[in-house]
């Protein structure tokens, strides 16, 4: 197959934001019995995007993959990386200002 043969690729979708009531009700469906599938295809969403959200609602219930960090260790995990590059920044900062102890 040629590169003029290749089939025409669909425009990606714009990045669409939910809100946390949202996201908790297509869960709420996948788990009451509907398929990921048809629930995605009900409230036109992707089946990834909703099977991840399905995976992290089980986390936050114990009943995920061992090793899965819940919603509440991911903000923390995000919070310390946060404040793990401004200490930094900031050493690097005050090493900057700090006189040589060196003579010459």
């Amino acid at each position: 197959m040629s590169a003029t043969d290749e089939k025409p690729k669909k425009p990606r979708r714009p990045r669409r934001e939910f809100t946390a009531e949202f996201k908790a009700g297509a869960v709420k469906l996948v788990l009451e019995g509907k398929s990921i599938p048809q629930v995605a295809k009900e409230l036109d969403l992707t089946e990834s995007a909703l099977r991840l959200w399905v995976e992290q609602v089980k986390t936050d219930r114990g009943e995920g993959k061992p090793g899965a960090l819940t919603t509440e260790e991911r903000e923390e995990l995000s919070r310390l990386r946060k404040e793990n590059r401004e200490l930094r920044l900031e050493r690097e900062i005050l090493k900057m200002r700090r006189p040589s102890s060196r003579r010459r």
